[in-house]
């Protein structure tokens, strides 16, 4: 298994084949599976679909085509039973993260999810998450959770994303209808012609075709995210990706997760303030592979919110060492630069985060590339 951190995510038709309650029929198989991959010192997410198909049988609707105020009180008690199905087979505890498109356009919002599946994974838990269809608003929604498993990928920074499907992978044809479908064991390039390959679900429950699943592994691939479309209704799937094999079809990424997170922090964000650092806080962030903390801090330039994207100052001669996202506006790290992170709480009245910015959110620019 080439990979430290994964997103999986889950169909409908795998939560709730039947469109009729929860089962345990096909995520037992991936329950174990991710319980293997932490054995094995993995760190896994779930993106899991199925809270209107769970509560969709106590939920009075008399029309194959709920409204939609009627699907969002699906969800609502969908939510819970799919959760507490999804606990029974782990040993270790679960979390729920609903959320929507609109979290994930929102700096701060993104930077606290972020904040939450670092907390978690640290801990051992195993983060799940869904799109909050009790509340999105068409606006607001990410639409399927093929996209949502995407855009997880990317938020966690993991680098590896499962997307399990009712058939083994992308075919050349549609093998449900040509018995000489050919399935593509590997993808280097998403084109025009991979996407006229794919065609729309047949699943009355569920969201997404593997148009959509195409879709999110052209997201995921270009942030350096390896994606795999397997089967999820296979149990003998599972026993093969912890033998390091592919059973389905594989996208392969074109740069590493960290590398293509780094060229993004470094060439595409642009700045809109400096933190200066005394040499103590230089010495680590440089030599040492530290977060920035606010004790290190000297000095603040210009205004900015949390979430945005700033240089990091050498104070002995002005020079950029590093860029990064930070967790703090410059308003906040006027009042805390110089404090410990004990600090922060007493002065502000709370504590997102202890560091100013984490380390996986920096990049050194080395003394060449400074000006």
């Amino acid at each position: 298994m080439n990979f430290n951190r994964a997103v999986i995510k889950v169909g409908s038709a795998l939560v709730a084949p039947d469109a009729n309650g929860c089962s345990g029929k096909y995520i037992q198989a991936i329950a174990a599976f991710v319980s293997a991959c932490q054995a094995a010192g993995k760190e896994i997410i779930l993106v899991s679909s199925g809270s209107v198909a769970a509560g969709r049988s106590l939920i009075k609707h008399g029309s194959p085509i709920p409204s939609i105020e009627t699907k969002q009180a699906m969800a609502s008690i969908g939510q819970m039973q799919m959760m507490a199905n999804w606990q029974r087979f782990f040993e270790v505890p679960c979390s729920q993260l609903l959320i929507t498109h609109g979290d994930l356009k929102n700096r701060q919002r993104y930077i606290n999810i972020k904040n939450t599946i670092r907390v978690l994974l640290a801990n051992g838990i195993i983060p799940i998450v869904n799109e909050n269809d009790t509340v999105a608003t068409e606006e607001l929604k990410v639409g399927d959770n093929d996209n949502l498993g995407a855009l997880v990928a990317l938020v966690s920074e993991a680098d590896a994303l499962f997307i399990l499907s009712d058939i083994d992978g992308v075919y050349d044809q549609d093998p449900r209808g040509n018995p000489n479908a050919k399935m593509l064991p590997e993808i280097e390039k998403i084109t025009e012609k991979i996407y006229a390959m794919a065609g729309t679900t047949s699943n009355p429950i569920a969201t997404g075709g593997m148009k959509t699943k195409i879709q999110a592994a052209e997201k995921a691939v270009e942030n350096g995210i390896t994606t795999y479309i397997v089967n999820g209704h296979k149990p003998e799937v599972f026993e093969k990706l912890l033998k390091g094999e592919n059973p389905g079809t594989c996208f392969q990424a074109s740069l590493e997760a960290t590398k293509a997170r780094k060229n993004w922090l470094k060439h595409t964000l642009k700045s809109s303030g400096q933190l200066v650092l005394d040499i103590g806080a230089v010495n680590a962030v440089v030599n040492k592979g530290a977060s920035l903390l606010p004790s290190g801090i000297v000095a603040i330039k210009g205004q900015f919110a949390a979430g945005d994207s700033v240089d990091v100052i050498n104070t002995q001669d002005n020079s950029i060492i590093a860029k990064g996202i930070c967790q703090y506006s410059a308003r906040d790290l006027q009042r805390i630069k110089g404090h410990n992170s004990d600090q922060i709480f007493d002065i502000l009245g709370y504590r997102p985060s202890k560091v100013i910015i984490h380390r996986d959110d920096m990049v050194i620019i080395p003394n060449q590339d400074s000006e």
